[in-house]
């Protein structure tokens, strides 16, 4: 395909991590032959069927150029998300970035919860037991791996 813009005007390092259940982080830096003024939007859609939707609350630095994204109430669905982030500046046509994300790939968990240790010394044994952290994504059946650091003192 054909892009349109300068080359080396599109974003880079784009990455985006869901945590605290449903909310989501989306940065990226500037293009590295992107003029001083070039400005970027985000836009992403969840599913096939939904509209885009342009960021509401966006991360700048401190030149007011937007490099990020902080979106609330996220939820995972089966398909891929969409992102899009177009750039525009008064100098040149910048290069548009896109990319389809599995969200589910990208969500930082939650430590377990009720966490208890129960020690009987006559048995010398331990049980410790906790619940399943809180996760955003319907499929709640997969399973989980725990690492379990035992410091004695």
């Amino acid at each position: 395909p054909v892009f349109a813009g300068m080359n080396g005007s599109a974003i880079e390092n784009f990455t985006c991590v869901i945590y605290n259940i449903f909310l989501m982080n989306c940065t990226w830096q500037a293009g590295r032959d992107a003029p001083a003024d070039t400005q970027y939007f985000l836009y992403w859609r969840n599913s096939r069927d939904e509209e885009e939707m342009e960021c509401e609350l966006y991360i700048k630095d401190e030149n007011c150029r937007n490099m990020g994204c902080i979106f609330q109430n996220v939820s995972i669905g089966i398909e891929k998300a969409y992102f899009l982030v177009n750039g525009s500046s008064k100098d040149s046509l910048i290069q548009f970035y896109d990319e389809y994300i599995d969200l589910y790939k990208i969500e930082k968990l939650m430590p377990p919860s009720n966490i208890t240790v129960n020690c009987e010394e006559i048995k010398n044994d331990c049980i410790i037991q906790w619940q399943q952290p809180q996760i955003s994504h319907s499929n709640k059946d997969m399973c989980f791996k725990y690492d379990i650091n035992i410091k004695y003192k």
